[in-house]
Protein backbone atom coordinates (compact mmCIF):
# COMPACT_ATOMS: atom_id res chain seq x y z
CA UNK A 1 0.00 0.00 0.00
CA UNK A 2 1.55 3.30 -1.09
CA UNK A 3 1.36 6.73 0.54
CA UNK A 4 -1.76 7.80 -1.37
CA UNK A 5 -3.77 4.65 -0.55
CA UNK A 6 -2.83 4.69 3.13
CA UNK A 7 -3.50 8.40 3.51
CA UNK A 8 -6.75 8.04 1.59
CA UNK A 9 -7.87 5.35 4.03
CA UNK A 10 -6.55 7.32 7.02
CA UNK A 11 -8.28 10.52 5.98
CA UNK A 12 -11.68 8.91 5.40
CA UNK A 13 -13.25 10.84 8.29
CA UNK A 14 -11.82 14.16 7.11
CA UNK A 15 -12.88 13.42 3.55
CA UNK A 16 -16.42 12.57 4.68
CA UNK A 17 -16.58 15.90 6.53
CA UNK A 18 -15.33 17.72 3.43
CA UNK A 19 -17.12 15.87 0.65
CA UNK A 20 -20.73 16.81 1.40
CA UNK A 21 -19.97 20.51 1.54
CA UNK A 22 -17.32 20.55 -1.21
CA UNK A 23 -19.54 18.58 -3.57
CA UNK A 24 -22.13 21.34 -3.29
CA UNK A 25 -19.46 24.01 -3.74
CA UNK A 26 -17.99 22.50 -6.89
CA UNK A 27 -21.31 21.75 -8.57
CA UNK A 28 -22.12 25.47 -8.51
CA UNK A 29 -23.28 26.80 -11.86
CA UNK A 30 -21.15 29.90 -11.56
CA UNK A 31 -18.06 31.06 -9.68
CA UNK A 32 -19.41 34.02 -7.73
CA UNK A 33 -19.14 35.46 -4.20
CA UNK A 34 -21.45 32.75 -2.84
CA UNK A 35 -19.13 30.11 -4.28
CA UNK A 36 -16.12 31.56 -2.39
CA UNK A 37 -18.11 31.97 0.85
CA UNK A 38 -19.21 28.32 0.72
CA UNK A 39 -15.68 27.19 -0.11
CA UNK A 40 -14.27 29.03 2.92
CA UNK A 41 -16.89 27.45 5.14
CA UNK A 42 -16.08 23.93 3.84
CA UNK A 43 -12.36 24.39 4.42
CA UNK A 44 -12.95 25.67 7.95
CA UNK A 45 -15.08 22.56 8.66
CA UNK A 46 -12.13 20.38 7.58
CA UNK A 47 -10.08 22.22 10.20
CA UNK A 48 -7.86 24.27 7.95
CA UNK A 49 -8.62 27.11 10.35
CA UNK A 50 -10.08 30.50 9.47
CA UNK A 51 -6.82 32.17 8.37
CA UNK A 52 -5.73 29.32 6.09
CA UNK A 53 -9.24 28.86 4.64
CA UNK A 54 -9.57 32.58 3.84
CA UNK A 55 -6.07 32.64 2.33
CA UNK A 56 -6.82 29.58 0.14
CA UNK A 57 -10.09 31.10 -1.09
CA UNK A 58 -8.38 34.45 -1.84
CA UNK A 59 -5.60 32.73 -3.77
CA UNK A 60 -8.19 30.76 -5.74
CA UNK A 61 -10.11 33.96 -6.52
CA UNK A 62 -6.89 35.47 -7.90
CA UNK A 63 -6.04 32.32 -9.92
CA UNK A 64 -9.56 32.12 -11.39
CA UNK A 65 -9.26 35.73 -12.54
CA UNK A 66 -5.71 35.40 -13.94
CA UNK A 67 -6.34 32.10 -15.75
CA UNK A 68 -9.88 33.01 -16.89
CA UNK A 69 -11.26 29.87 -15.25
CA UNK A 70 -14.96 29.41 -15.99
CA UNK A 71 -15.96 25.96 -14.66
CA UNK A 72 -16.14 24.75 -11.06
CA UNK A 73 -14.18 21.60 -12.05
CA UNK A 74 -11.22 23.72 -13.24
CA UNK A 75 -11.48 25.74 -10.03
CA UNK A 76 -11.25 22.50 -8.03
CA UNK A 77 -7.98 21.55 -9.81
CA UNK A 78 -6.62 25.04 -9.15
CA UNK A 79 -7.56 24.78 -5.45
CA UNK A 80 -5.69 21.45 -5.14
CA UNK A 81 -2.54 23.10 -6.53
CA UNK A 82 -2.92 26.02 -4.10
CA UNK A 83 -3.24 23.67 -1.11
CA UNK A 84 -0.20 21.65 -2.25
CA UNK A 85 1.86 24.87 -2.40
CA UNK A 86 0.61 25.93 1.04
CA UNK A 87 1.69 22.67 2.67
CA UNK A 88 4.88 22.14 0.66
CA UNK A 89 7.18 24.53 2.56
CA UNK A 90 10.45 22.47 2.56
CA UNK A 91 11.82 19.04 1.60
CA UNK A 92 10.06 16.16 3.37
CA UNK A 93 13.12 14.13 4.40
CA UNK A 94 14.88 14.66 7.73
CA UNK A 95 18.22 16.47 7.45
CA UNK A 96 20.65 13.67 8.44
CA UNK A 97 23.74 14.69 6.51
CA UNK A 98 26.36 14.35 9.25
CA UNK A 99 27.50 11.42 11.37
CA UNK A 100 26.07 11.61 13.93
CA UNK A 101 22.96 13.68 13.16
CA UNK A 102 20.64 14.66 16.00
CA UNK A 103 16.83 14.72 16.08
CA UNK A 104 15.36 16.32 19.20
CA UNK A 105 11.75 15.14 19.52
CA UNK A 106 9.35 17.40 21.44
CA UNK A 107 5.61 17.66 22.09
CA UNK A 108 3.07 17.50 24.91
CA UNK A 109 2.37 14.23 26.70
CA UNK A 110 -0.06 11.89 24.98
CA UNK A 111 0.58 12.91 21.37
CA UNK A 112 2.47 9.69 20.57
CA UNK A 113 5.97 11.14 20.88
CA UNK A 114 7.79 8.04 22.16
CA UNK A 115 5.96 5.81 19.67
CA UNK A 116 6.88 8.18 16.84
CA UNK A 117 10.56 7.98 17.87
CA UNK A 118 10.33 4.18 17.88
CA UNK A 119 8.77 4.14 14.42
CA UNK A 120 11.39 6.53 12.99
CA UNK A 121 14.15 4.39 14.55
CA UNK A 122 12.67 1.25 12.96
CA UNK A 123 12.61 2.89 9.53
CA UNK A 124 16.16 4.28 9.83
CA UNK A 125 17.56 0.89 10.91
CA UNK A 126 15.80 -0.71 7.91
CA UNK A 127 17.59 1.86 5.72
CA UNK A 128 20.91 0.58 7.11
CA UNK A 129 21.58 3.41 9.56
CA UNK A 130 22.74 2.86 13.14
CA UNK A 131 20.50 4.61 15.66
CA UNK A 132 20.88 5.68 19.30
CA UNK A 133 17.74 6.37 21.33
CA UNK A 134 18.18 8.76 24.27
CA UNK A 135 15.55 8.59 27.03
CA UNK A 136 15.49 12.30 27.93
CA UNK A 137 11.94 12.16 29.32
CA UNK A 138 12.99 11.24 32.85
CA UNK A 139 9.82 12.58 34.51
CA UNK A 140 7.49 9.87 33.24
CA UNK A 141 8.50 6.44 34.54
CA UNK A 142 6.94 4.60 31.61
CA UNK A 143 8.65 6.74 28.95
CA UNK A 144 12.11 5.13 29.20
CA UNK A 145 10.57 1.64 29.49
CA UNK A 146 8.51 2.27 26.38
CA UNK A 147 11.58 3.54 24.54
CA UNK A 148 13.52 0.44 25.63
CA UNK A 149 10.85 -1.78 24.04
CA UNK A 150 11.15 0.18 20.80
CA UNK A 151 14.97 -0.09 20.95
CA UNK A 152 14.73 -3.89 21.18
CA UNK A 153 12.07 -4.04 18.48
CA UNK A 154 13.94 -1.78 16.04
CA UNK A 155 17.52 -2.86 16.68
CA UNK A 156 18.55 0.60 17.93
CA UNK A 157 20.84 1.22 20.93
CA UNK A 158 19.49 3.10 23.96
CA UNK A 159 20.90 5.31 26.71
CA UNK A 160 18.75 5.87 29.80
CA UNK A 161 19.16 6.79 33.47
CA UNK A 162 17.01 6.50 36.58
CA UNK A 163 13.63 8.23 36.86
CA UNK A 164 14.00 11.91 37.80
CA UNK A 165 17.57 12.18 36.43
CA UNK A 166 18.62 15.46 34.82
CA UNK A 167 17.52 15.17 31.16
CA UNK A 168 20.53 17.17 29.96
CA UNK A 169 22.93 14.73 31.61
CA UNK A 170 21.16 11.79 29.88
CA UNK A 171 21.56 13.60 26.56
CA UNK A 172 25.25 14.23 27.31
CA UNK A 173 25.75 10.49 28.03
CA UNK A 174 23.86 9.59 24.86
CA UNK A 175 26.04 11.83 22.71
CA UNK A 176 29.27 10.43 24.20
CA UNK A 177 28.04 6.87 23.65
CA UNK A 178 26.98 7.65 20.07
CA UNK A 179 30.37 9.22 19.31
CA UNK A 180 32.21 6.21 20.76
CA UNK A 181 30.09 3.76 18.76
CA UNK A 182 30.13 5.75 15.52
CA UNK A 183 26.33 5.97 15.42
CA UNK A 184 24.60 7.63 12.43
CA UNK A 185 21.53 9.15 14.09
CA UNK A 186 20.71 10.17 17.68
CA UNK A 187 16.98 10.39 18.47
CA UNK A 188 16.29 12.24 21.75
CA UNK A 189 12.99 11.85 23.61
CA UNK A 190 12.12 14.88 25.79
CA UNK A 191 9.59 15.63 28.52
CA UNK A 192 6.30 16.99 27.26
CA UNK A 193 5.00 19.22 30.03
CA UNK A 194 3.70 22.43 28.58
CA UNK A 195 1.85 23.66 31.67
CA UNK A 196 4.91 25.56 32.84
CA UNK A 197 6.45 27.24 29.82
CA UNK A 198 9.47 28.56 31.69
CA UNK A 199 10.48 25.13 33.02
CA UNK A 200 10.13 23.53 29.64
CA UNK A 201 12.02 26.36 27.98
CA UNK A 202 14.88 26.04 30.45
CA UNK A 203 15.04 22.27 30.02
CA UNK A 204 14.98 22.31 26.22
CA UNK A 205 17.45 25.21 26.21
CA UNK A 206 19.87 23.22 28.37
CA UNK A 207 19.57 20.15 26.12
CA UNK A 208 20.11 22.28 22.98
CA UNK A 209 23.21 23.88 24.47
CA UNK A 210 24.72 20.47 25.22
CA UNK A 211 24.03 19.28 21.67
CA UNK A 212 25.58 22.48 20.25
CA UNK A 213 28.62 22.21 22.51
CA UNK A 214 29.27 18.49 21.94
CA UNK A 215 28.25 18.32 18.27
CA UNK A 216 28.65 21.86 16.88
CA UNK A 217 28.74 20.78 13.23
CA UNK A 218 26.04 18.10 13.36
CA UNK A 219 22.84 18.20 11.31
CA UNK A 220 20.12 18.93 13.84
CA UNK A 221 16.34 18.74 13.61
CA UNK A 222 13.80 19.75 16.27
CA UNK A 223 10.81 17.56 15.45
CA UNK A 224 7.48 18.56 16.99
CA UNK A 225 4.92 15.75 17.32
CA UNK A 226 1.27 16.88 17.18
CA UNK A 227 -1.88 14.83 17.70
CA UNK A 228 -4.06 15.30 14.60
CA UNK A 229 -7.27 14.73 16.57
CA UNK A 230 -6.76 17.98 18.50
CA UNK A 231 -7.35 20.13 15.41
CA UNK A 232 -6.86 23.85 16.02
CA UNK A 233 -5.45 23.18 19.51
CA UNK A 234 -2.56 21.54 17.69
CA UNK A 235 -1.90 24.81 15.89
CA UNK A 236 -1.82 26.69 19.22
CA UNK A 237 0.62 24.10 20.64
CA UNK A 238 2.79 24.35 17.53
CA UNK A 239 3.01 28.14 17.84
CA UNK A 240 4.05 27.84 21.50
CA UNK A 241 6.69 25.21 20.79
CA UNK A 242 8.03 27.20 17.85
CA UNK A 243 8.67 30.12 20.25
CA UNK A 244 10.13 27.88 22.94
CA UNK A 245 12.25 25.44 20.99
CA UNK A 246 12.90 26.63 17.43
CA UNK A 247 10.95 23.78 15.80
CA UNK A 248 12.35 22.80 12.38
CA UNK A 249 9.81 20.14 11.34
CA UNK A 250 6.67 18.30 12.45
CA UNK A 251 5.09 14.86 12.62
CA UNK A 252 1.27 14.71 12.79
CA UNK A 253 -0.07 11.53 14.38
CA UNK A 254 -3.48 9.81 14.69
CA UNK A 255 -4.83 11.14 11.38
CA UNK A 256 -6.81 7.91 10.95
CA UNK A 257 -8.98 8.74 13.97
CA UNK A 258 -10.11 12.27 13.14
CA UNK A 259 -12.16 14.45 10.82
CA UNK A 260 -9.61 17.22 11.35
CA UNK A 261 -6.92 16.26 8.81
CA UNK A 262 -6.89 19.78 7.39
CA UNK A 263 -4.78 20.75 10.42
CA UNK A 264 -1.75 19.46 8.46
CA UNK A 265 -2.19 22.28 5.93
CA UNK A 266 -3.01 24.84 8.63
CA UNK A 267 0.16 24.26 10.71
CA UNK A 268 2.51 24.03 7.73
CA UNK A 269 1.16 27.24 6.20
CA UNK A 270 0.76 29.26 9.41
CA UNK A 271 4.22 28.45 10.79
CA UNK A 272 6.08 27.82 7.51
CA UNK A 273 7.48 24.65 9.10
CA UNK A 274 7.43 21.43 7.03
CA UNK A 275 5.41 18.39 8.02
CA UNK A 276 7.87 15.52 7.54
CA UNK A 277 5.80 12.58 8.84
CA UNK A 278 2.13 11.69 9.12
CA UNK A 279 0.78 8.80 11.18
CA UNK A 280 -2.28 6.76 10.16
CA UNK A 281 -2.01 3.64 12.31
CA UNK A 282 -0.20 1.56 14.90
CA UNK A 283 2.48 -0.17 12.80
CA UNK A 284 5.96 1.28 12.20
CA UNK A 285 5.20 1.61 8.48
CA UNK A 286 2.03 3.59 9.28
CA UNK A 287 4.24 6.60 10.06
CA UNK A 288 4.97 7.85 6.57
CA UNK A 289 7.23 10.45 5.02
CA UNK A 290 4.88 13.24 4.02
CA UNK A 291 3.96 13.75 0.35
CA UNK A 292 2.08 17.03 -0.25
CA UNK A 293 0.47 16.05 -3.58
CA UNK A 294 -0.68 12.65 -2.33
CA UNK A 295 -2.04 14.23 0.84
CA UNK A 296 -4.12 16.90 -0.93
CA UNK A 297 -5.35 14.39 -3.51
CA UNK A 298 -6.49 12.08 -0.68
CA UNK A 299 -8.33 14.95 1.00
CA UNK A 300 -10.53 15.28 -2.09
Amino acid sequence: MGFFDKIKAGLSKTRAALSDTLTNVFTASEIDDDFYDELEESLILADLGVDTAVKAADLLRKTVKEQHIKSAEEAKSALKQILVQMVNVAPAELNLQTKPSVVLVIGVNGVGKTTTIGKIATQLVKQGKSVMLVAGDTFRAAAADQLEIWAERSGAAIVRQHEGADPASVVFDGIQSAKAKGVDVILVDTAGRLHNKQNLMNELGKISRIVERELPDASKEVLLVLDGTTGQNGLIQAKQFKEIAGVTCMAITKLDGTAKGGIVIAVADALQIPVKFVGVGEKAEDLMVFEPEGFVEALF
